[in-house]
């Protein structure tokens, strides 16, 4: 039998195989972040499609930590029965599933939040969001620290198998962490000890919230790719081995910052058509020049992430590892779990294409994902529209 089909745990919950459907923003929710009938089939389907974990993306923990668009919401006891029933889904299909806890911090607009965006200092012209967040203040810095143990105790109330806390994407944690975005000179910035403290506690926050048994898991940006110096790998691997000595039960990475340096992340095509769509007529010919000048210049490259993970890795110990980014063919999966390089494979496109795609592997009638990268699927919810194949 293939390593990828043997079961393996992540804290004290056991994951059936080593696939785990990447937490992927699927803009389906209804308006006010409530549970949509049309989250409730995506995820029936993908569960049915025999991945072990399924990660349910950008659920924001406080209503200033909203994106644009039709995101789930956890920042209620209003939301947890809908939560409830797409725990139910999944676990009725034999997957486990973890929610994933996140905050926008910047990376947003003053009309989905209703106000000016928040940030750990003041930042200068969002290129994506086009406006300028302001910096946070210790009370705010709190409210944000206790919305994500509030966000725990609904996600296990909901009957979650576990939590994941989003540091990365240049989001609310990993701009925290970043000399980029944090240049504060309080208790909350000025050193590595200091970008970390709120890392720090949130994770005490929600292990205090959760009950022994429900994992709590983190997805660290490895890489910001910012402009000027933000995370790089060696600050990540530190910033990993103070998460492992908190008791994280598994470490995920990411590349890149969505505002400054998005095909980092993703990697693949640039579908500039797709992307311009939805952008107001004078917003559109700047666009176009900027996403112009990167085509070309992000080809995928099959596990992109992996010489990241072979530095930060270490650093964890024991604790298992999840890697994503680009893993396509099963061949190399396999090598990257036996090897050492990774405990559990995360995807992300290849199963918006192929939701059943890990059944097809187990019963032999696939031997790589057909996902081509062409990330049509990323422009549509860059328009607010249902995340899906476009090929």
């Amino acid at each position: 039998m293939s390593i990828l089909f043997t079961p393996k745990r992540i804290g004290e919950v056991e994951i059936k195989n080593r696939f785990v459907h990447a937490a992927t923003y699927e803009c389906m929710a209804e308006e006010n972040g409530e549970v949509s009938e049309a989250l409730l089939k995506r995820y029936t389907k993908l569960a049915q499609g025999e991945i072990g974990l399924i990660l349910i993306a950008l659920m924001n923990v406080h209503v200033l930590g909203a994106t644009p668009g039709y995101q789930i919401g956890i920042y209620s006891d209003a939301m947890i029965p809908g939560l409830q029933e797409l725990t139910k889904t999944v676990h009725e299909e034999g997957a486990k599933v973890f929610f994933q806890l996140f905050h926008a911090g910047a990376q947003t607009t003053k009309e989905a939040i209703g106000q000016t965006p928040l940030a750990p200092s003041r930042t200068g012209m969002n290129p994506m969001y086009l406006n300028r967040a302001r910096a946070m203040t210790e009370g705010e810095i709190r409210v944000v620290i206790d919305a994500h143990g509030q966000a725990a105790r609904r996600a296990a109330e909901a009957g979650a198998d576990g939590v994941h806390i989003a540091a990365s994407g240049g989001y609310l944690l990993n701009e925290f962490l970043s000399p980029f975005f944090n240049h504060r000179q309080d208790a909350w910035g000025g050193s590595d000890e200091g970008r970390f403290r709120i890392m720090r506690e949130v994770i005490q926050e929600v292990k205090k919230n959760v009950p022994q048994g429900m994992a709590v898991t983190v997805k660290l940006t490895a890489n910001d790719y910012t402009p000027k110096p933000g995370l790089t790998t060696g600050l990540a691997a530190k910033y990993a081995g103070w998460m492992a000595d908190l008791g994280i039960d598994a470490l995920e990475i990411a590349s890149g910052c969505t505002t400054y340096s998005g095909w980092n992340i993703w990697r693949g095509g640039v579908p500039v058509k797709e992307l311009l769509a939805g952008l107001p007529a004078w917003q559109k010919p700047l666009a176009w020049m900027a996403l112009k000048r990167m085509e070309g210049k992000f080809d995928l490259e099959e596990g992109y992430n992996l010489e990241d993970a072979k530095v930060i890795k270490p650093a964890i110990g024991d604790i298992p590892f999840i890697l994503v980014g680009g893993l396509r063919r099963l061949s190399h999966m396999e090598e990257m779990v036996e090897k050492g390089y990774a405990d559990f494979i995360a995807l992300c496109r290849p199963l918006i294409r192929e939701p059943l795609l890990v059944k097809r592997f187990k019963e032999g009638k696939a031997e790589e994902a057909t996902c081509i990268s062409c990330n049509k699927c990323i422009a549509l919810i860059a328009n607010q529209k249902p995340v899906r194949c476009s090929q």
